[in-house]
Formats: C-alpha cells, sequence, structure tokens
C-alpha cells in the first residue's frame, strides 16, 4: 500500500464528534500481509463505549455489548485470563529472573490484582493477549492510571517478515505498521486507559542496523507528547515541514503565536489576527527565523547548559539583525521581534520535563504590554498552551486568590474574537480580584482557559474542558512545585518559591476540582487541600450554599432602600437577570430573592444561553424554584405558567437570539442584576441602548453580580446621561473569594475529617460574616454617596484602592 494509507484510512473513519450518537473507538486491529508484494492490509474498528467486565462485539458491523462471561464472578475470569495468570505465577516465583524481555516480579501481578484487573478489560483483549506482552502493559497502566500522563515501552521484536508500506507515522521517521492493536482499559473515575501497541519496522532499507538509544529516546518523547499537541502543531511539523522542523520547536513557535495574538492585536487587530499572525511565521522563507528563537529558547532554558543573560543577549542581537536586514514585510518583523521579546522575558518553563501535559511558562508581565499602555503592571503571569486550549493566569500580589474560569466558543469566529482579548480578560478579571479582595489578606488574580469547541458535539465537548482544566492544572503545579524532578529540569531565573491559588468560576465542575486537589497531593505540593476552594467534602461549594450571592443580594437590598426608598420586605418591586437558574450566582440569587422577599418581588425577565423568559406579572416564583432545583436553564420555563403577556424565546432561532441579546436593556424594571454574561456586554458603543426614549434608564439601579459585565467607561456613561446608580462587581460579588480564604485558613488548621465534622456550623458562621461584611461596605458607599453627593461607581473604587493598599 501506499504511504500514509492506514493515516487515511483512519481519518475517514466515521468519527463525527457533532453526532449525538457518536460512539468511541473500542478497539483496533491492523494485519499486514507478510509476502513480498505487500498486497494486504486487514483492518477491524469496534465502536462502543467501553466499560468494566464487558465483551466487545465480534463484529465490526454492530455496536452492542454481547452479554460477557466477566459478569459472572472471579472464578469466570479465572479461566478466561489462566494462561496469563499461570504465566504471572511462574513470574511470581522468579522462573524468567535471566530473561530481560520479562516483567520484574511485582505485588501487582499476584493472581487476586490480576483478576480485579480483568474487571477492567474488554474479554478479547483478556484472552488473545500474549501473557507476557499483557504484565509489559499492566506495568505501563500503573504508571499512568489516575493521571492524564502517558507510558511508552518500546523493545525489539522478534518478526521476521517484511511490512507493507501502509502508514506514515506522527513521528519524524516513516515506519511501516505490520500489526497494530488497540483496546480500552477502564481507570474508574478517571476515565479509561488507551492501550495501543504497535508492530512497526523503518520505510528505510537500512533498518536492519539497530536504532541508537538516542534516537529511541527522542521517538519515545514524541510519542508521548501526542496526546497533548495541539493539531495545529501537528499539522505544522508533520504536514508542512516534515523533517524540516522538530516536534518540540513546532510546539514553541504555535505556543509563541498565541500568546502574540492578545499583545499585538492592540496595535492592529486585523494584520494580527490569530489565523494571520500564524500564518505570516509560519510562512517558508519566514520559518527559519522562527526556528532559531525556538532555539534559542530550548537553549536559554537547557538544564543542562543553559544560556546565560550575556550570551542570549548576543543571539537576540544576531537574530534581530537577520530580521531587520532580511524580512522586508513589516508585519512578519514586528511578529519576530517581538518572540524574541517572550523568549527574554520568560522566566521559568516545564519544557524539559519528562510527563509535562501542556507547554507553560513563568511570563514576566511587561512581556504582554505595549508602549501606550501606563496601567498597574500584575505581580506574575502563568500562560499554558495545550491540545485545544490557551490559558492564562494573572495575579496581583505574591500571594493571591481567584478563580479559574472556562471559555468555550461556539464558532471559529468567536473563539478567534475571544482569543484576542482574552489576555485583557484575564487582567480585568484579576484586575477587578484585587479591588474585591478588600477583606481578606491575598491580593487578586484569575486565570482564563480558552479552550476550542469548535465542531464537537455536547459530549465531545465536554471531555475536552475537562483534559483542558487537568492539563492547565498540571502545569501550573509544573511551575510551582519543587522536587528532584523540578530542579533538575526547571532553569528558574525568578529565583523565589512561588504560591498559587486556583478557585472555580464558570464551568468548572466538582470532579475538576476533586482532580486537581488529588493531583497536587500526588505531585507533592505542601498544603494540596489549600491549592482549589471550594472543595465538596472538606470545602465550600460555592454553588450549593449560594456564599456569592448572598452579598449581591446585601448589596440589593441597601441599594433599594437607600437610592428607590423602597422596604423590599413590605412594598412590591422588579427585578430583570441575566444569568440562568442553573448557574451558581443567578440560580442562588433567585432562591434568596424568593427566600427573603416573597410576593414583594417580580422577577419580570432571565436571559441565559438558551434563551430568555419575560413576564410583566413576574415569573412564577415555583417553576423558577423547579428550575433552580433541577439545574435546568431558562428555556425550560413552562409556557403554561406564564401570564397573558408572558413570552418565551429560545436562542435556536435569530429572533430568539435578538431578545435573548437585548433582554436586559429592553425590559424596564427597578432593579437589574448581571448574574452571568460575557465582560463588556454593555461597553461605551452600546451603552445608549440601556436608555429608553426619553433618556432615562430601563432600569435605574444596577447590582454588578457577574464580573465586567459593564466596562468603566460605559459605568460613567450611564450614571452621567441616565442617573443609573451601579454598585460595582468588585463590591457586589465578594463573598466568593471571602469564602474561598476562610475555607484554605480552616483547610491549613484542620485535617479532612474535622472540617467534615464541623462542617455544618463552618457555614453558618462563614455566612452570617459574609452577611456582615457586605451590608457594612454596602451602608459606607449609600452613606458616602448620599453625603458627597458622588458617583457610587467612584466611591466603590475609593473604598477599594484604601482597603486593598
Amino acid at each position: 500500500g501506499e504511504e500514509g494509507s492506514l493515516l487515511n484510512l483512519v481519518k475517514d473513519l466515521p468519527w463525527n464528534f457533532e453526532k449525538e450518537d457518536y460512539l468511541p473507538l473500542k478497539r483496533v486491529q491492523v494485519f499486514t500481509s507478510e509476502d513480498d508484494d505487500k498486497t494486504m492490509t486487514l483492518s477491524m474498528f469496534v465502536y462502543g463505549s467501553s466499560s468494566p467486565a464487558t465483551t466487545a462485539a465480534t463484529t465490526t458491523t454492530t455496536t452492542a455489548a454481547m452479554s460477557s462471561v466477566f459478569d459472572a464472578d472471579n472464578m469466570n475470569r479465572s479461566i478466561m485470563g489462566k494462561n496469563i495468570l499461570d504465566y504471572a505465577e511462574h513470574l511470581q516465583n522468579g522462573h524468567y529472573d535471566t530473561d530481560e524481555d520479562v516483567p520484574k516480579p511485582s505485588h501487582i501481578f499476584d493472581k487476586e490484582n490480576l483478576i480485579e484487573y480483568f474487571s477492567k478489560c474488554d474479554e478479547m483483549y483478556v484472552m488473545r493477549s500474549s501473557p507476557r506482552r499483557f504484565l509489559k502493559q499492566r506495568e505501563l497502566y500503573e504508571k499512568v492510571t489516575g493521571t492524564e500522563c502517558m507510558a511508552v515501552s518500546i523493545e525489539k521484536s522478534h518478526f521476521n517478515g517484511p511490512g507493507g508500506k501502509c502508514i506514515k507515522s506522527t513521528l519524524s521517521d516513516d515506519f511501516n505498521v505490520v500489526r497494530s492493536h488497540l483496546d480500552m482499559v477502564s481507570d474508574n473515575e478517571n476515565g479509561s486507559v488507551c492501550m495501543l501497541r504497535l508492530l512497526v519496522s523503518p520505510i528505510s532499507d537500512n533498518h536492519a542496523e539497530p536504532m541508537s538509544s538516542e534516537r529511541m529516546k527522542v521517538i519515545t518523547h514524541e510519542l508521548k507528547r501526542t496526546k497533548w499537541l495541539d493539531p495545529k502543531t501537528m499539522e505544522l511539523v508533520f504536514n508542512r515541514f516534515p523533517n524540516r522542523l522538530s516536534l518540540i520547536n513546532g510546539e514553541i513557535i504555535t505556543a509563541f503565536c498565541s500568546i502574540l495574538h492578545p499583545i499585538m492585536t492592540q496595535k492592529n487587530p486585523f494584520a494580527y489576527s490569530i489565523g494571520n499572525i500564524h500564518d505570516v511565521i509560519t510562512r517558508d522563507r519566514y520559518l527559519k527565523y522562527a526556528s532559531s528563537i525556538a532555539d534559542m529558547f530550548l537553549d536559554r532554558f537547557n538544564p543542562d547548559c543553559p544560556l546565560d543573560e550575556s550570551s542570549l543577549q548576543e543571539r537576540s542581537e544576531e537574530i534581530k539583525t537577520k530580521i531587520c536586514n532580511e524580512v522586508e514585510d513589516t508585519v512578519a518583523k514586528e511578529l519576530l521581534l517581538k518572540m524574541i521579546d517572550i523568549v527574554k522575558y520568560t522566566l521559568k518553563t516545564n519544557i524539559f520535563l519528562e510527563n509535562r501535559y501542556s507547554l507553560g511558562l513563568r511570563l514576566d508581565p511587561r512581556v504582554m504590554e505595549i508602549e501606550e499602555n501606563s496601567r498597574e503592571l500584575p505581580y506574575g503571569i502563568i500562560f499554558s498552551h495545550g491540545r485545544r486550549f490557551n490559558a492564562f493566569h494573572v495575579r496581583f500580589r505574591d500571594i493571591a486568590r481567584g478563580g479559574m474560569r472556562l471559555v468555550t466558543p461556539s464558532s471559529q469566529e468567536q473563539h478567534a474574537l475571544e482569543s484576542s482579548r482574552q489576555y485583557e480578560e484575564c487582567y480585568g478579571l484579576a484586575f477587578a480580584q484585587q479591588l474585591k479582595n478588600k477583606d481578606i489578606p491575598e491580593g487578586g488574580s484569575k486565570a482564563v482557559n480558552l479552550i476550542n469547541c469548535h465542531g464537537l458535539s455536547e459530549q465531545a465537548k465536554a471531555f475536552v474542558m475537562r483534559k483542558s482544566v487537568k492539563a492547565f492544572a498540571n502545569t501550573i503545579l509544573d511551575l510551582v512545585v519543587e522536587n528532584d524532578e523540578t530542579k533538575r529540569n526547571i532553569v528558574d531565573y525568578l529565583g523565589k518559591k512561588e504560591v498559587v491559588y486556583l478557585g472555580p468560576d464558570e464551568q468548572v465542575t466538582v470532579d475538576d476540582i476533586n482532580w486537581i486537589v488529588q493531583r497536587a497531593a500526588k505531585r507533592g505540593l505542601d498544603a494540596p487541600s489549600a491549592f482549589m476552594s471550594s472543595k465538596p467534602r472538606a470545602g465550600i461549594n460555592h454553588k450549593e450554599y449560594g456564599v456569592t450571592s448572598e452579598g449581591v443580594n446585601t448589596f440589593l437590598d441597601v441599594a433599594l432602600q437607600k437610592v428607590l426608598g423602597l422596604d423590599p420586605r413590605k412594598d412590591p418591586f422588579t427585578i430583570k437577570m441575566t444569568g440562568g437558574p442553573d448557574g451558581d450566582v443567578a440560580g442562588n440569587e433567585i432562591k434568596i430573592l424568593i427566600r427573603e422577599y416573597k410576593d414583594n418581588v417580580k422577577i419580570v425577565g432571565i436571559s441565559d444561553a438558551s434563551g430568555c423568559a419575560e413576564d410583566p406579572s413576574g415569573l412564577d416564583h415555583a417553576e423558577l424554584l423547579h428550575l433552580v432545583e433541577k439545574g435546568l436553564s431558562i428555556s425550560h420555563f413552562s409556557p403554561s405558567k406564564l401570564s397573558s403577556e408572558g413570552k418565551i424565546f429560545h436562542s435556536d432561532n435569530e429572533e430568539g437570539i435578538n431578545k435573548r441579546n437585548t433582554m436586559h436593556n429592553r425590559l424596564a424594571a427597578d432593579a437589574f442584576i448581571p448574574a452571568g454574561g460575557r465582560p463588556g456586554t454593555i461597553d461605551i458603543t452600546n451603552y445608549k441602548k440601556y436608555l429608553q426614549e426619553d433618556g432615562s434608564p430601563s432600569s435605574p439601579l444596577i447590582v454588578e453580580g457577574a464580573n465586567l459585565f459593564i466596562t468603566g467607561d460605559a459605568r460613567k456613561a450611564l450614571y452621567d446621561e441616565g442617573g443609573v446608580v451601579i454598585v460595582k462587581d468588585s463590591s457586589a460579588n465578594k463573598c466568593g473569594v471571602i469564602t474561598s480564604s476562610y475555607e484554605i485558613c480552616a483547610a491549613m488548621l484542620l485535617s479532612e475529617e474535622d472540617f467534615y465534622d464541623n462542617k455544618e456550623q463552618i457555614v453558618e458562621e462563614v455566612i452570617d460574616k459574609l452577611r456582615e461584611l457586605a451590608k457594612m461596605e454596602a451602608e459606607l458607599l449609600f452613606k458616602e454617596f448620599a453625603h458627597q453627593k458622588g458617583k457610587v461607581i467612584q466611591i466603590c473604587g475609593t473604598v477599594e484602592i484604601c482597603c486593598s493598599t
């Protein structure tokens, strides 16, 4: 067959993630004929969801699982895996001690442990595997179980037959695949482990010569990296420039392109679009410069012989001179020169860690700024580039606290837009957090993980999101954990130990939180339970206890009285909200509004990603509480619960999208609570839409439950032109981070069991404290507002700066 034919066959498989009935590959077997003409290849692909104690289908024409003998008991498993168990018994008794190709005795090969492992495997995998190879693969499983790592084992084959030229491999060498097997082994709550075995031979005629240990090391490294490499890196290295660009250089170049986008787009968003940046830097005539910069980056952080400052300066000037003399295109020149700056402003990187997930850089914040900016510089930035994601973590103090949010645009165009403003969003959120953290000792930080989910089904999207969270968190650990491996392989130009704290934000799940804490413990981080807040057991989950919304509602309560002259427990009033019943802040705010004010509050409109529901008579309270309890979006609101004037709009059509996107402007209400939505939804270009025809606002009071929903210049304009009183996000929603700080303090003082045993009392006291702190600030703000006849947004800033400095 032709080179690459197997790869092309795999590409043509029915793997459309967009289909809801998509099933993953469960088992693959590939065989090549041994005749000299190499004319035949048999490839079998079995689809279905692997699960413990199930059997693969016997043909590739069905995905229904057969009833498996593994469903019976250990005796049946013993019968099915008898050859493996017998071989393992001999191995444990020392019969193969002199054979270097056989695994060493281990407790994982004890009979009861192997029988338990059989229950995780497909029946055909157990029955048809060579006992020796099965045990070797069991060793590999042990290395990766519970993690997202890859383990590789390469050994010389005793197969002497010829191989057909049927594949162009995803390595820098081309190989013939003689045989291939793939099986999925359950890893319990961590998903599955993909067990891939390849029998290969080099395409070149000199394959009879033994492969050098150095070449073997490179191939092993490349195989281990394939899981985490972005598709753009794979395309660049293996399709566009095969044998010209190393895998590690390609990864550096695509990472630098991602860093460049939010920097250079500030200068010219059209010339420096993400597509244009990548296309320009990777053009044939400019690739040599980009590759030489990547080489300099590697030399700078080579743990065996790192490039010192004077040598870095000399190399940089040499490359700069070549670029300035030889590159005429202004855009290309600017980008390449900025790439050199990225090297100079990188203080640490995990690039030489053997088992890293993504590429991580600890950056000097100056690299992200352009000359026109004169704003406060963050204390530190961590950047992470991996498969389908880029992430920034920004903090404004050495010890800082803030959440990690996931941004998952639905289209390539939206993804490009979010990429251009990713760093600015992260900076803005971290700075707001810095102001918000006035009641706790930590400074402010934020992490924004931008994930490319275009073309994926909901199932595949969820899979990619969870992997991206793990890769980003593990990369942060690479850069902050101090152990023998990191000391040996990370060159540190920062020169001091760093501590990073994370918390959950948009789209981060309980499973993410648990995994991050467990991973921190496994990596040896000091006080791993403090690495991530809002833990379900030994923590205070923000959504479960509604801690952020308790603060939002306290500010609302005071504002209704001081600004509108309403007593919300006696007088009727109306509310409109962005953010759905399934959200943290919005869902809990719905519960608190109904709990505190009962029939006095009419929620006349709610919008979220799914659409919006509007009713001037007020949306039915019981139905809203039902949606909150079930975790359902507003589009699930029952039409039967609407008044005659009520309407529901779904975002699956143009009218619905328009109604959803304009609800916060159109509907009149006493107060507006942004409790969800993207940063900058109301900005200086569209704030007038919030004002009615007579110039009055659709709501005279805004309490910002969501971060950065309104830009600073839009806040000022709304007050100046419409008299809108706005309680800033950095005051209104501060109670979430206060809770996290208290939780982490408790984690450092109490064991997990002690915390859990006293959790009810701890949570009760924390919530009381939150209400007290929120009310204290709210009353101070409006007292000063009345006294100075000033703007509450400015008073908020004054209080925050005074308290945070």
